[in-house]
């Protein structure tokens, strides 16, 4: 182990390369043509990784396309402040099944600006010649879209705000209002729109983000919004590797390991998969050189990914949280809960699922399980329960309704949504509080508690159209759900996992 840690910025990278590989490119000629919403975890062990891997291989043309990212949140504040004292640089480490570790610093961001500091210079940055690409994580509730009709909410403050403030960019706080004027100045100039590349866990993350982004266009201007609509182009994709939150014992074995004082680096898995449109307007990096997919269609992979992945992450969250287990490697190799979340994924998900170019889903599943399993990446059943309103909705309510009009079984995803109300109940098996971390928790959690007693209402949580439509008006549905629901409790969840087993 080093005797001292070394401080990770450009002037110290030839010392830090003594200890881990660094990026050999020459980060100066670097342009930033991809500017990218929302830096966190995610971002920087996937689409920031593989632009590093291009700039590493040398591929004609990646010095187009190093990233400028972009904070809009007040708590994006701190991910300012680390990029500014580490020249954009962090430490991406790899934790493998057997326990090994894969460290490498990335050095793909190359600029990064807090947009609350200075919203015109985000707006310029995007309107700028060199800018081809601008895309997005900001969550799978950014998009601003209502879950059932899949309309924008024009009436959201900073949104109606946003469309009031047209073009003083100063005024502006959001995606929508930023990208959009940055839009517009480049129509004005006549440059070519920059393409709009949604990174976000949703099913057709482009055409959502189409529907959003014209639709803010269309409150400023109705002809600006066909405008969006016409010439802008919007990509789907489907991303995937587990990425849990950083931690301060994740900082310490970064400079425990490898001897580098990293304020952020990045923990995630080995795996990774990028399957990508391919509908570019003002020209993409190659990144099928470094094992994109770049294909016609991306939707058969994004359902894959999303009903088999995302949507058994939720039960391993809810289930796993009432059995008491912090980790997920714990709730998925439990013996009640792993079968039961296998067949969820044979019985329910599988059937939904047009084929997969290139892939087998048993063998698909198969690495699933052992995904899920691996005890060295530590990823939480409470990151996994964040924010569940924005991903039940959009990852396991289609399950549920393919099946129904398939006329196909529902009992294992009526039993999620069911460990979904038990927990936003705040309080698990033992009368231990659970934290419920919902932008919508407030209501989530109001109608769980009105599910239980002499005069409760068992259905009182699923009758939230906005969030499950129609469901509780489908008896199908709701026969296995309120039988879960009982069970959990009067049985609690591992009696109730092995009965429906």
């Amino acid at each position: 182990m080093p005797e001292q840690a070394t401080a990770l910025n450009a002037q110290n990278l030839a010392a830090v390369a003594e200890r881990v590989p660094v990026p050999t490119y020459d980060r100066s000629a670097v342009t930033a043509g991809v500017v990218h919403f929302g830096v966190g975890g995610f971002h920087r062990a996937h689409q920031a990784m593989y632009l590093d891997r291009l700039l590493a291989d040398g591929a004609e043309g990646a010095t187009d396309y190093g990233i400028c990212g972009v904070g809009v949140l007040p708590g994006d504040a701190r991910m300012r402040d680390t990029m500014a004292s580490q020249d954009c640089l962090y430490t991406l480490v790899l934790k493998h099944p057997d326990g090994s570790l894969e460290p490498r610093v990335i050095g793909s961001v190359v600029e990064y600006l807090f947009a609350p500091d200075d919203p015109e210079a985000v707006v310029e940055k995007m309107a700028a010649p060199t800018t081809r690409i601008v895309s997005l994580t900001v969550t799978e509730g950014g998009y601003n879209l209502d879950d059932i009709t899949g309309e924008f909410l024009t009436s959201t403050p900073a949104v109606a705000a946003d469309a009031a403030a047209g073009s003083d960019a100063a005024a502006l706080t959001t995606v929508f209002g930023l990208v959009v004027e940055a839009l517009v100045r480049r129509r004005d100039r006549g440059l070519e729109p920059f393409t709009v590349m949604s990174c976000d866990n949703l099913q057709g993350n482009g055409h959502l983000a189409q529907t959003a982004f014209a639709a803010f266009a269309s409150l400023r201007e109705e002809a600006l919004g066909e405008w969006v609509r016409e010439h802008v182009r919007f990509p789907n994709s489907m991303v995937d590797r587990i990425t849990p939150a950083t931690t301060p014992s994740d900082v310490e074995l970064v400079e425990r390991e490898f001897g580098i004082a990293d304020a952020w680096p990045v923990v995630c898995e080995p795996f990774t998969q990028w399957a990508l449109e391919d509908s570019f307007g003002a020209g993409r990096p190659p990144l099928e050189q470094v094992g994109v997919q770049v294909v016609p269609d991306v939707e058969p992979y994004e359902l894959m990914k999303l009903r088999l992945l995302n949507a058994s992450h939720q039960a391993l969250a809810y289930f796993g949280r009432l059995l008491d287990h912090e980790l997920v490697d714990g709730a998925a190799t439990d013996p009640a809960l792993k079968p039961f979340v296998r067949a969820y994924m044979d019985r329910e998900a599988t059937p939904t699922l047009s084929p997969v170019p290139g892939v087998d889903l048993d063998e698909y599943k198969d690495t699933l399980e052992e995904r899920f399993g691996n005890p060295h990446v530590r990823d939480t059943t409470a990151r996994l329960g964040a924010e569940s309103s924005d991903r039940i909705p959009k990852w396991l309510v289609p399950v549920v309704r393919a099946n129904l009009a398939a006329g196909r079984d529902v009992h294992r995803s009526a039993a999620v949504i069911a460990s979904w109300a038990r927990y936003a109940e705040g309080v698990d098996e033992h009368g231990a509080p659970i934290q419920v971390v919902d932008r919508r928790a407030e209501r989530t959690t109001a109608a769980a508690q009105r599910q239980t007693g002499e005069d409760g209402d068992p259905l009182a949580f699923v009758r939230d159209r906005e969030l499950f439509g129609d469901l509780v008006d489908d008896e199908r549905f709701t026969e296995a759900y309120l039988d879960a629901l009982r069970g959990l409790h009067a049985e609690g969840a591992r009696a109730t996992l092995e009965r429906l087993l």
